[in-house]
């Protein structure tokens, strides 16, 4: 039974963060994440600035991997009312094909172990925690992190509250060759039932991932025709899917999305990225929430390991307190907008105002963004 400072189930970026973080501070960290890499995931690809000086800390440069620079925001509506605004901080188009192949590299440089199997159990048997993978091998550690994205059987086994409630969202992702598309530019466009955004990414593709609702989707029941009867009814994704050809075979999709609230901590284990809270895309910070919230379990973690805070409670406590203060705030935000922009009347009426008082664009964007991260 191999025992180390801190396991971190789930190797997205908000588990390979909080490796990276930790590893460079000299503890003993294994990630437990079921698939090698690189490989793509269902993600905006929008990263905005306000995480690169602390990504920068951890030796990762975005743009070295050729990552594009983005501060134009397009927002437009099912009937062709359209805006385009500066955003005040900007964003990064990256894949998470290659931006989690390059915090992998660099958690590995540091030392970071990595065991590519599912986790079947977390069990907190103080104190220490046990964790048990899909081919029966068992490891301990002082700390767990849960950072294994939007839901997961684990969620089940730790008796979260939000996981007995069905989820009423599915997201889809494809990239796409098309190359008028403008590299500093992200879209954000509605059509029934659901919205969509467009970035470009390093490798020139463009990155097209939307989230529907059941209840519009199963009108049709399969993404050709839902595109095609509903997706493409909003004319700018019409005249970007009428002329970009599909780079994957098929889109990647994920089900049951939840957006309700979750808890930082479950039974001891320190909930990071999405697995702690989940922003609604159309606001373009999930990425960097998830980056934030391993920066801050990261830090009282290493309080703890050593012995600057003995108390595990207290530390836990530190953790969702942190949170909250920091994400909450902002998830509120997301649920509202999201309420707006999915009422075709209302987002019409909200665009026509915000286009008029650009002020309340600034204080949205505010309000759903943070600060750099130092």
């Amino acid at each position: 039974m191999e025992q180390y400072d801190v396991i971190i189930v789930g190797g997205g970026l908000a588990g390979l963060t909080a490796a990276i973080h930790l590893g460079k501070a000299h503890h003993s960290v294994l990630v437990i994440e079921k698939e090698t890499y690189p490989h793509h995931k269902v993600c905006g690809e929008y990263v905005s600035n306000e995480v690169l000086p602390y990504l920068k800390s951890l030796g990762i440069d975005l743009k070295q991997s050729g990552a594009v620079s983005i501060d134009t925001l397009e927002f437009s509506t099912v009937t062709g009312t359209v805006l385009n605004a500066k955003l005040p901080l900007g964003g990064t188009g990256i894949s998470r094909y290659a931006f989690d192949a390059m915090l992998y590299k660099r958690a590995t440089e540091l030392g970071v172990e990595f065991v590519f199997e599912s986790a079947t159990s977390v069990v907190f048997q103080k104190p220490v925690f046990k964790i048990v993978t899909s081919k029966n091998k068992t490891f301990t550690s002082k700390i767990a992190i849960g950072a294994y994205g939007k839901r997961s059987t684990l969620d089940k086994q730790l008796n979260r509250n939000f996981i007995q409630q069905k989820s009423s969202w599915l997201a889809v992702k494809c990239h796409y060759q098309f190359n008028d598309f403008p590299e500093d530019k992200v879209g954000l466009h509605n059509f029934r039932g659901g919205y969509g955004g467009l970035s470009k990414t390093e490798s020139g593709a463009v990155n097209f991932c939307y989230l529907a609702s059941y209840k519009s989707f199963q009108q049709e029941k399969d993404i050709e025709r839902f595109n095609k009867q509903v997706v493409r009814e909003n004319p700018i994704i019409e005249n970007f899917l009428s002329k970009a050809e599909p780079l994957f075979e098929k889109p990647l999709t994920i089900a049951q999305i939840s957006f309700r609230s979750k808890n930082p901590v479950d039974d001891h284990v320190l909930m990071c990225g999405d697995t702690a809270g989940l922003i609604h895309p159309l606001c373009g910070n999930g990425m960097a929430m998830a980056i934030h919230s391993a920066k801050i379990a990261s830090e009282l973690i290493r309080d703890f390991l050593t012995g600057k805070e003995t108390d595990r409670t207290k530390m836990e406590r530190a953790y969702v307190k942190a949170w909250n203060r920091t994400f909450k705030r902002r998830l509120w935000w997301g649920r509202r907008l999201q309420l707006v922009l999915l009422n075709p009347t209302l987002a019409d009426w909200a665009i026509t105002l915000v286009a008029k008082q650009p002020w309340l664009l600034r204080q949205l964007i505010k309000n759903t963004h943070g600060k750099p991260i130092q």
